[in-house]
């Protein structure tokens, strides 16, 4: 073991939230969803960086479990992802694009407009960023449970990408395979699949109340 190493305990294993001083900041490109920042960044003793990254308004995304034939299965929409060239099966998501709206009331209008689905259980499975060396996004993924479909007159209808888009139910252990085999690759659902299987071994008691604080996202603090 390194000597400047320490060995650390489950309480000390925390991200420490604590933004450096901006001395200069430039916008480099204006795109349609998000922009590109260069920041200049006072570290103290080491001195000033300059780093350009993408800066994104957030998002959240949904594992919506529902029993089918006695088993919880979860919902999985298909979408094609141009960037990586593929057609990825992903959970329901959307971005935080909706100034004042709260998250988990962005998580409900998305799995409404995406999978007709309306839930009357929410609670927090999850918190990260998507990619965090070029990428300011936070992601927060719940868990929407006793599900209802909406009425006929209800149903929302899906443009562009998300038109005629395939949607699945999938038992979440094949789901929890398929994932540990490399069949998925979409970060959102990879960790809300693998995050929801370990929390189910644990009885749910890692699930946190819909509204817990999101001191991570820009937008919560």
């Amino acid at each position: 073991m390194s000597l400047d190493a320490r060995v650390l305990r489950g309480p000390d294993l925390a991200d420490q939230l604590d933004r450096r001083p901006v001395s200069d900041t430039a916008l480099v490109f204006e795109g349609m969803v998000w922009d590109v920042r260069r920041d200049i960044i006072d570290l103290g003793a080491a001195g000033e960086v300059t780093r350009e990254y993408v800066d994104h308004p957030g998002a959240v995304a949904i594992v919506a479990l529902r029993e089918v034939d006695g088993r919880d299965h979860v919902l999985l929409i298909q979408q094609y992802r141009h960037p990586v060239g593929s057609f990825e099966w992903e959970l329901p998501a959307g971005l935080l694009d909706i100034a004042g709206e709260q998250p988990w009331l962005c998580a409900a209008r998305e799995l409404h407009e995406e999978a007709d689905l309306i839930a009357s259980r929410w609670d927090v499975l999850i918190d990260f960023f998507s990619s965090p060396g070029g990428n300011s996004e936070a992601l927060r993924i719940f868990l929407a449970r006793d599900l209802v479909d909406v009425h006929d007159h209800e149903l929302f209808t899906r443009e562009a990408e998300e038109h005629g888009m395939p949607v699945g139910w999938v038992d979440l252990d094949e789901a929890h395979d398929a994932v540990l085999k490399g069949q998925l690759h979409n970060p959102g659902a990879v960790i809300g699949i693998l995050t929801a299987h370990a929390s189910r071994a644990r009885s749910w008691t890692t699930l946190r109340p819909h509204d817990d604080p999101w001191p991570e996202h820009p937008a919560y603090r």
